[in-house]
């Protein structure tokens, strides 16, 4: 344990992460096994991520709705794959009230009160979103439809960690109906190619992404794409998928157009959606064993800034950067300071360097009279000394290199750690020894496919634009393959 309470990670990488997220104050255990409070903090985060993708979801012509969390049993079960997909993490609700037990010191479901049909608490919003699209299309011209939604799910995870899995999350679900299945494979990859730009440009993640294998696709789907990215022990971390749903659900459904020659068509629809789990991927993507490390874009509070001070001169040095937090919010948003006179300068440090916030600006009465003040990096911990006169540009550019040199940092942790072989034996001792991403043939077989996955626990996850069409021999049986795939064991 280091001194800052946090796991080294060469030690224990997942006590590691657990402590990163209780010391930076990101999430608790809840009451409800399985499930988190989001502290106000962590809550941050997931707010501006919520801010910047739903600006690219609402350019892409998507309208935001909402849909009940509850979903007629019926509903689920008309799609025969999705309700295969779901049906082991459903929560049920089978009662709608509640009584006094006989002996008065509780209470105990009200048999009386059983539901005629009992409702599956939302798991996904295919089936409740998709019986109300059937009443709001009817003819060509409303199409295309587009509509996004900010919800919580429930899956009732057997193993459990907080961001990563857990019986209740938030995520954001998109989904969309059109008269052409052009139109809906140009959606797909759209959604897809935005939810690896918002990687790349807010989280500073590179990812790989593409094609999924048939076992590995969402259940009722046509062709799941998904969007990988590395951690830093090597285990990938699925985000963000977009699913080509083809015409399966609105055949099920009921969804009907009229074309404009008069004839009745079943539309082409897609979902797609990422989740609370980018909290965990920033975690693990950019944290050190002193706290967690934030990309500014995302991060809640961009500059704290730190007064040093004494009983004498508290008011003059509080004034000051009071004056010179002012100054930076004329050019940069989220400026904190932090005036607290109950703790010393050093835990505040401390503090603040664990819940990773992207600039601290330390001063105190010498600053003040030297017209300078000490600037400290978070993702680089160097300091720098500032001249008062041109402060808030360069923490302007400290802002935007901080954000440059986690994508930097993230690119090259995931290109050092993708490696091609040539057999399955040292397919097999590279996972035995390693961890990391494998490019490797695979001839497309499941039995193939699922005997990698026993022997060594890594999975497809994804098939890259290059690796399309990449002629070459089945790492597994060593017949032809077509395809080279990305696989690795994952979160």
């Amino acid at each position: 344990m280091s001194n800052k309470g946090i796991t080294p990670r060469s030690e224990n990488y997942s006590q590691w992460y657990l402590d990163i997220i209780e010391r930076a104050d990101l999430a608790e255990n809840s009451a409800v096994r399985g499930c988190m409070v989001i502290k106000p903090y962590g809550y941050a985060i997931w707010e501006n991520i919520q801010k910047n993708m739903g600006e690219m979801i609402k350019r892409a012509g998507v309208k935001n709705a909402y849909f009940p969390l509850f979903i007629p049993k019926s509903f689920l079960s008309r799609e025969a794959s999705h309700v295969k997909g779901f049906a082991k993490e459903c929560a049920i609700v089978t009662h709608y009230r509640l009584k006094e037990n006989s002996t008065g010191d509780g209470v105990e479901v009200d048999e009386k009160s059983k539901l005629e049909e009992e409702l599956i608490v939302r798991p996904t919003s295919e089936t409740i979103m998709y019986d109300t699209f059937s009443k709001w299309i009817t003819s060509w011209r409303d199409l295309p439809l587009k509509i996004n939604q900010w919800a919580n799910i429930v899956r009732w995870e057997k193993r459990t960690r907080p961001f990563l899995r857990t019986a209740e999350f938030l995520w954001q679900e998109g989904h969309t109906v059109h008269s052409r299945h052009e139109e809906a494979e140009k959606e797909v990859l759209d959604r897809l190619n935005m939810y690896v730009t918002f990687a790349r440009e807010y989280l500073a993640m590179h990812t790989y992404f593409g094609r999924k294998s048939e076992s590995e696709k969402f259940a009722g789907a046509l062709n799941t794409y998904g969007v990988e990215a590395m951690m830093q022990d090597g285990k990938a971390l699925q985000f963000g998928t977009s699913h080509d749903l083809g015409q399966n659900f609105s055949k099920v459904f009921n969804i009907q157009f009229a074309d404009k020659e008069g004839n009745m068509q079943n539309p082409w629809q897609t979902s797609w959606g990422t989740s609370t789990r980018m909290l965990g991927a920033l975690i693990m993507s950019h944290s050190d064993d002193n706290g967690l490390v934030l990309p500014p874009k995302i991060a809640p509070i961009k500059v704290v800034v730190v007064p040093i001070f004494n009983d004498q001169n508290k008011e003059k040095v509080l004034a000051f950067c009071e004056e010179m937090r002012g100054e930076l919010l004329e050019g940069i948003e989220d400026v904190e300071i932090d005036t607290r006179d109950f703790v010393s300068a050093g835990f505040k440090f401390n503090e603040w360097e664990k819940k990773g916030v992207p600039i601290r600006i330390e001063v105190g009465e010498r600053d003040m009279n030297a017209s300078s003040c000490v600037v400290v990096r978070r993702d680089s911990n160097e300091k720098l000394t500032v001249g008062l006169a041109e402060l808030r540009e360069r923490i302007g550019v400290l802002l935007e290199d901080i954000q440059e040199s986690l994508l930097k940092k993230s690119e090259q942790n995931l290109i050092s750690k993708t490696h091609r072989v040539g057999s399955y034996d040292e397919f097999k001792k590279h996972f035995e020894e390693n961890e990391g991403f494998l490019v490797a043939g695979w001839c497309g077989s499941k039995e193939c496919e699922d005997s990698i996955k026993y022997e060594t626990k890594a999975t497809t996850r994804c098939l890259t634009v290059e690796g399309e069409g990449k002629n070459g021999h089945c790492i597994y049986c060593g017949k032809d393959a077509h395809d080279e795939w990305i696989w690795a064991k994952s979160y």
